[in-house]
Order: structure tokens, then C-alpha cells, then sequence
């Protein structure tokens, strides 16, 4: 779903991680997708990224069907994807076949590739030239891809994956012109600010995924010493407004240069079995929208 025209506002989208729905291996429950997208649609999102793939279904018109019912569109998704490996090329572009089919199916505009280690999200390692060489091979491979099913292939800078220092992205930038899904959090925890990459680059920028974190918490992770699950459950991310990322800073900069795609926000969330799923991480995400909603009212959305 390409994003509306109009003000920041009303190109904001949700994400299942929000609630806790992650991709990466043993990240917690997974709320049911009709608690979610029901409290989706209560807070006023107009879309949703797609979550975990298999989340919301295994068929492109069941995803379709099951948002049209709760008056959602569907942004795209989220795919991991291990591009440093000759011997593992073929893999990755069976896998990556069967996400851009997916989500362009399902409606989506963009793939949002995460360039992990592997299926196990293994620790992260600094890429060698040659490796850099094979991953922006394979980034257009992908990029090919996703063109013929119509859709936007963006690169998210993550924690866990061997893009998540400000280093990585200035190495894949120099090899790739593929755009980038600009994460505020992410690429915050990552040594990069959101506000100067989005000045410097906003045309680079195809998404834009807006989260708040806690960036004492992050050096631990960085170095790999805190896994990015046990940070989370410590509270490094943190409801729009009640951390250390400019995000307003960062929205309004794009804004000024033309950006008019969609903002997803994402706060990342994990629940732990045993814990209450109800209400759930619903309060939060409503004071991440709330915020936002005033923040963009107030000029940082506006062009």
C-alpha cells in the first residue's frame, strides 16, 4: 500500500512488534492477530508492516481479506535475509522470491531486508571487503526481485544483523545504491543520528521506522555482551517521547526535503510466557501515538 498524500500524520502505520510479534528466534508470545489488529485500528493507524512472515497468514488474499476487515492497509515486511555467502546465493533468492510474492500479494509496497547471519540470527561479525562485495552483489539480486513484484526494497540497519553499526551502513552505502529504512532506533544504538543521516541522505530514504530508546543501555549490546532481548525486557526501548531519539528532529528533516512515504512505528516489545497478555503492550503504543499525534500537529510534520 503506498502511503497517502498529506501530512506526516496521516502517513503514520503500526507494527506488530509493538505487540511483541518478532521475526527473531525465541523472542516471546505472539499475541493473537485480531487482539492486534483490532487495537490497531482503535488507535487510529491507517496501515500495518506485516510482522513476522506467516503472522498474518500464508496466503496473499487471507492477509488481504483479514486487513480489509479491520480497515487496514499493509505497508510491507520485514525479511531476514543472509546475503554474505556465495555458496548460500540460490537460498537466498528462493527465499527472497517467496517474501516479495507474499507481500505483494498481500498489498504491500516494501521489503525490508535485515541482513542477518543466518536463519538463527547468529552473533554478528565484521564483514570482510570481499564479503561486502557479495552482500551488495546480493542486495541487487534482491532489488531485482522485488522489482518484478512491484514492490520497494529497503535495507534496515538492526542490531543483531551485519549492518548495525554506523561503519556497516557507510559500507554497504559505498557499494549499493539501494534505499534505506530509516529506524530511529536502530540507527541511534547503531552510532548513527537519524537526524543527520536524514539530512544527508534523504534521498536514500524509502521507510521510516520510528522508535524511542533508553542509549544508556546500548553499549552492552553493541559489544554483544546484552543480547537485544534482554535490553528490550530491561526497558531500552522506550514510548516515542520518553527516550533519547530525536524523532521529531528527524521527521520534520525529511519532511523539509520531500519525504512522503510511510512513518511505522515500532517500539520493540517482547512477553515473556506466563506473563498477562491482557491489556498487553496496548497502553504503551497508545502513548507513542499520542505523542507523535502532537508532536507531527505541532509543525514537525508539516511541509
Amino acid at each position: 500500500m503506498r502511503a497517502p498524500t498529506g501530512s506526516a500524520l496521516e502517513r503514520l502505520a503500526g507494527a506488530p512488534i509493538s505487540w511483541g510479534v518478532c521475526e527473531v528466534p525465541g523472542w516471546g508470545l505472539m499475541l493473537p492477530r485480531d487482539k492486534v489488529l483490532a487495537e490497531m485500528r482503535e488507535l487510529g493507524l491507517k496501515a500495518t508492516e506485516l510482522g513476522a512472515l506467516g503472522y498474518l497468514g500464508d496466503e496473499p488474499g487471507q492477509i488481504r481479506s483479514l486487513l480489509s476487515g479491520y480497515s487496514l492497509g499493509a505497508v510491507g515486511g520485514f525479511v531476514p535475509l543472509s546475503l554474505h555467502e556465495p555458496s548460500a546465493r540460490d537460498k537466498a533468492r528462493s527465499d527472497a522470491e517467496a517474501a516479495a510474492s507474499l507481500l505483494s500479494g498481500a498489498g504491500g509496497t516494501y521489503f525490508v531486508t535485515a541482513i542477518v547471519v543466518d536463519e538463527a540470527w547468529s552473533e554478528p561479525f565484521d564483514p570482510s571487503p570481499a564479503q561486502w562485495d557479495e552482500i551488495a552483489d546480493e542486495v541487487a539480486m534482491v532489488d531485482g526481485i522485488c522489482a518484478a513484484h512491484g514492490l520497494v526494497q529497503v535495507v534496515h540497519p538492526h542490531v543483531g544483523t551485519l549492518v548495525e553499526r554506523a561503519e556497516h551502513v557507510g559500507e554497504l552505502m559505498a557499494r549499493s545504491a539501494v534505499q534505506w529504512c530509516l529506524d530511529t532506533g536502530h540507527m541511534a544504538i547503531g552510532g548513527l543520528d537519524p537526524v543527520g543521516f536524514a539530512r544527508r541522505h534523504a534521498e536514500r530514504v524509502g521507510l521510516v521506522h520510528l522508535k524511542d530508546v533508553d542509549l544508556s543501555q546500548a553499549g552492552p549490546v553493541l559489544a554483544h555482551k546484552v543480547s537485544l532481548l534482554d535490553a528490550t525486557r530491561s526497558g531500552m526501548f522506550r514510548s516515542a517521547g520518553a527516550g533519547d531519539v530525536d524523532i521529531t528532529g528527524t521527521v520534520s528533516t525529511l519532511e523539509a526535503q520531500g519525504y512522503d512515504g510511510w512513518y511505522v512505528l515500532e517500539q520493540d516489545t517482547t512477553i515473556d510466557p506466563g506473563t498477562s497478555v491482557e491489556p498487553g503492550p496496548v497502553d504503551d503504543v497508545k502513548a507513542s501515538v499520542e505523542y507523535l499525534r502532537r508532536a507531527l500537529a505541532t509543525g514537525a510534520g508539516r511541509r
